[in-house]
C-alpha cells in the first residue's frame, strides 16, 4: 500500500462550453506543469466542468412550471423554474420544507434540488439566466473520458466526478464522488483480520468519497477555478468500478 497520497490541482483549465474536449485540455494543463502521467494516476473532475461540455444548461425563460412545481414552489419559497427542473430530474421527493427541497434522482443520489446549480454558470448570449443539471449518467461521463484519455495516452488511468453533498447529520458540503471509472468506489474488508487478530465484520470503505473530499480541498468551492486535480498515490489498486457501489439499498437505509 503506498505511504503518500499527492494531489496537483491543474492552472489554466479554461472556461468549458458544449462540446469542449476535456482530455485534450486536462492533458495541456499536465503537459504546462511538467507532470509525467504514469499509469494508475487518477483525475479527480468537477462535475460542473463535466456538466458544461456535456451541454447540459437550461435557459430558466425556456421553464414552463406545473402545478406541481408551483405548489412546491410556495412551500419551499424557490423559484417555481427550478423547482420544475428539479421535478424532471427526479425520482421521488424525500423531503420538501421552506429552503429546501431534497430528492432523489434518477441513479440514486439524494440531493438538494437534484443537484441543479447557477453557481459559477455563465448566461447565455443573449443574456438570459442559465442554471446547469448533473452529467445525464456520471459514471458513463466518466467512462467516456477515461477511454479518451487512454487514446490519447496508451496509460490505464481514474477519473473520479465530484460534486458538493450535504450530510443529513453534519453541517457543511463535502466533495462525494458521483460518477466513476478505473478504480474503486467501495472497498469491502468483511472478513480481514485487524491487528489484534479479530476478523472485520462490517468494514466497508467509500475510498471514492474520501479522494473526493481530498479533491474538493484544493479545487474550492468559490472563484478559485481549479477544476481538475490530478491524483498518484492512491492507496488501492485500481480497477473498473462505478459510484453505484457506493448508494445503499433502500431496504438497508434506517433514514429516510
Amino acid at each position: 500500500m503506498a505511504s503518500s497520497l499527492v494531489l496537483t490541482a491543474l492552472d489554466g483549465i479554461p472556461t468549458i462550453g458544449p462540446g469542449d474536449d476535456l482530455a485534450s485540455i486536462i492533458l495541456s494543463a499536465v503537459s504546462a506543469q511538467s507532470i509525467k502521467l504514469k499509469a494508475d494516476d487518477i483525475f479527480v473532475l468537477a462535475q460542473k466542468i463535466v456538466s458544461k461540455a456535456e451541454g447540459r444548461f437550461v435557459r430558466l425563460s425556456d421553464v414552463t412550471p406545473s402545478d406541481k412545481a408551483n405548489d412546491l414552489a410556495s412551500q419551499t419559497h424557490k423559484d417555481p423554474r427550478i423547482v420544475e427542473l428539479v421535478l424532471r430530474e427526479a425520482v421521488r421527493v424525500v423531503r420538501a420544507t421552506p429552503n429546501a427541497l431534497i430528492v432523489e434522482n434518477r441513479h440514486g443520489l439524494i440531493l438538494a434540488n437534484a443537484g441543479i446549480d447557477a453557481s459559477n454558470v455563465e448566461a447565455d448570449g443573449s443574456g438570459e439566466e442559465n442554471v446547469l443539471l448533473l452529467p445525464e449518467n456520471p459514471d458513463a461521463s466518466a467512462s467516456a473520458l477515461r477511454a479518451s484519455l487512454l487514446s490519447y495516452t496508451g496509460l490505464e488511468l481514474g477519473v473520479l466526478i465530484n460534486d458538493s453533498l450535504g450530510r443529513p447529520w453534519r453541517l457543511g458540503t463535502v466533495g462525494a464522488a458521483i460518477g466513476l471509472a478505473g478504480l474503486p468506489g467501495l472497498i469491502d474488508m468483511r472478513g480481514q483480520k485487524d491487528r489484534n487478530g479479530r476478523k472485520l465484520m462490517v468494514t466497508e470503505l467509500g475510498v471514492a468519497d474520501e479522494l473526493a473530499a481530498a479533491a474538493s480541498l484544493l479545487m474550492g468551492q468559490a472563484g478559485e477555478g481549479r477544476p481538475v486535480i490530478h491524483v498518484r498515490g492512491f492507496p488501492h489498486p485500481l480497477r473498473e468500478g462505478h459510484a453505484r457501489e457506493l448508494l445503499r439499498a433502500r431496504d438497508m437505509d434506517l433514514f429516510q
